[in-house]
C-alpha cells in the first residue's frame, strides 16, 4: 500500500537517528517517495549525505539553502505529503510539536502538514514517563496524530525500560496498515452519539452525568479518517472533532438526541451509541430558579427518558449495524448481555468504572466487545483513539 506514496520522514537529534537510514531504505523499497527533513541536531548523529543517497532526494534541514538562498517551502511540503513520520521523535521535538513552537524546518513542516502524522518517540525511560512528556504525547493524540509506542529494552543510558524507538520494520508495517484501512469505510454513513444529556430542572440546574464525549468523538474522527461520512449527535461537551469533515448536531436533552437520531438513522449504515444518556428527567421543569428558602419543594418527581438505542434497534433494517455501549459498576457481563439482546444490537462495547483509567473524563479506556452469540473479545487499557480503532475494526469485521 506504500507504492507511489509521498512520505515526509522527520529526523530529530537522538541516538536512534541511526535507525533512520534503515527506515528510509525500507520505505523506498516499498515503493514510496521519501523526503527527509532533519533538525540541525539530527545531523550530529547521522549525515545528510547518507540519507540523501538512500532517498534519492536532497535532505532539507534549513529554511534556506546556504549558497543560493533558495527557500524550502514547508507549505508545499505539507501539501505534497500523503503521510509524515517523525522518527526518532525526541522529547524536545514532541514538546515543540504539541505547543506549536515552530523554530525549525521540521516543526514548521509538521504544522503545515495536511496528511496524517505518525510520531515514534525515542528517549530515556525517565524522560518518557515524565509528566510533561506524557502530557505532550496526549496533546498530539488529541490533535489526531498517531503515536507509535516505543519498545522496552536496553537504552543508550544502559538502563532497561520503555523508550527505544520502534524498529523500522514495525514502523513501516504501521504505515502500511494505515493506508490499507484508510479508506475502508468510504461511502458509508456513520451516526455517532457522544457526551452526556442534561435534563433541565430549572434555568440553573439539571440532571446529568460526567461524560466528556472523548470516546464518541474519537470514534467519529477514526471513522472519518477511514473515509466515512460521519455525523455526531452530541450532548453538551467541551470538545469537538479533529476531522473537519465530521458534522456535529448539538443537543441538550435525551428527547432532543432521540429526535435527531430518528431523522438520521434511516439513511445511516452504521450507528454507534456512545452517549451517556440520562435515564431519567424531571417530570416538571421550572421556568424560574427554585429558591431553597421560599419555594418549599419537598422533592423532584422523575420520569423515564426514552431508550434511544432500543428505539433505533426497533427501526433497524437489514444491512444496518447498531452498536451500543454499556458502562457498568457491577454484574458487568450480565448487564451488557441483557442490553445487547433487549435493544437488538449487533454488538455492545462494555467498560467498567471499577477499572482505573477507564470510563468518564479519561483519555484511556479498557473495553470488552460482546456479540449476540455469546462470544467476547477483551482489550487492554489503551488511549481512546486506539480503542476507537479497535471498535471500528470489529464493526468492519461484521460487514
Amino acid at each position: 500500500m506504500l507504492k507511489d506514496k509521498h512520505i515526509i520522514l522527520g529526523i530529530t537529534g537522538g541516538i536512534a537517528a541511526y535507525k533512520s537510514a534503515a527506515l528510509v531504505r525500507l520505505l523506498v523499497k516499498a515503493g514510496a517517495e521519501v523526503q527527509v527533513v532533519m533538525t540541525p541536531n539530527a545531523k550530529e548523529f547521522i549525515t545528510p549525505v547518507t540519507l540523501s543517497t538512500l532517498s534519492g532526494k536532497p535532505v532539507i534541514s534549513e529554511f534556506f539553502t546556504a549558497n543560493t538562498g533558495e527557500w524550502h517551502s514547508h507549505v508545499d511540503l505539507g501539501l505534497w505529503a500523503d503521510a509524515m513520520i517523525i522518527a526518532p521523535a525526541t522529547a524536545s521535538t514532541i514538546g515543540k510539536m504539541a505547543n506549536g513552537v515552530a523554530d525549525n524546518m521540521l516543526v514548521t513542516t509538521y504544522l503545515s502538514a495536511k496528511a496524517p502524522v505518525f510520531v515514534a518517540p525515542a528517549m530515556d525511560l525517565d524522560m518518557m514517563r515524565h509528566p510533561s512528556t506524557v502530557r505532550n504525547l496526549s496533546l498530539l493524540r488529541s490533535y489526531g496524530n498517531h503515536i507509535i509506542e516505543p519498545a522496552e529494552g536496553e537504552l543508550a543510558s544502559h538502563l532497561i525500560g520503555k523508550g527505544r524507538m520502534e524498529e523500522p520494520e514495525n514502523i513501516v508495517k504501521a504505515l502500511d496498515s494505515f493506508f490499507e484501512t484508510s479508506l475502508s469505510m468510504k461511502g458509508r454513513k456513520v451516526l455517532v452519539t457522544a457526551g452526556p444529556t442534561f435534563e433541565k430542572i430549572d434555568p440553573v440546574r439539571f440532571i446529568g452525568n460526567y461524560s466528556s464525549g472523548k470516546m464518541g468523538y474519537a470514534i467519529a474522527d477514526c471513522a472519518a479518517a477511514r473515509g466515512a461520512d460521519v455525523t455526531v449527535v452530541s450532548g453538551p461537551v467541551a470538545i469537538g472533532p479533529t476531522r473537519p469533515s465530521v458534522k456535529v448536531i448539538n443537543v441538550e436533552s435525551a428527547r432532543e438526541m432521540l429526535d435527531a437520531c430518528e431523522k438520521l438513522f434511516p439513511s445511516s449504515d452504521i450507528a454507534v451509541m456512545t452517549a451517556a444518556v440520562a435515564d431519567y428527567a424531571p417530570a416538571e421543569t421550572f421556568d424560574h430558579k427554585i429558591k431553597r428558602e421560599s419555594d418549599g419543594i419537598a422533592g423532584i418527581s422523575l420520569v423515564k427518558n426514552p431508550d434511544i438505542a432500543a428505539t433505533l434497534g426497533s427501526l433497524k433494517r437489514d444491512g444496518q449495524l447498531l452498536v451500543g455501549f454499556a458502562l457498568e459498576t457491577d454484574n458487568e457481563l450480565d448487564n451488557a448481555a441483557d442490553k445487547l439482546h433487549r435493544k437488538h444490537l449487533d454488538m455492545i462495547v462494555l467498560n467498567s468504572l471499577r477499572v482505573p483509567g477507564a470510563g468518564f473524563r479519561t483519555d484511556t479506556n479498557q473495553v470488552s466487545i460482546c456479540y449476540p452469540d455469546g462470544s467476547r473479545k477483551d482489550y487492554p487499557l489503551k488511549p481512546k483513539t486506539e480503542v476507537a480503532a479497535d471498535i471500528l475494526d470489529a464493526i468492519e469485521d461484521l460487514r
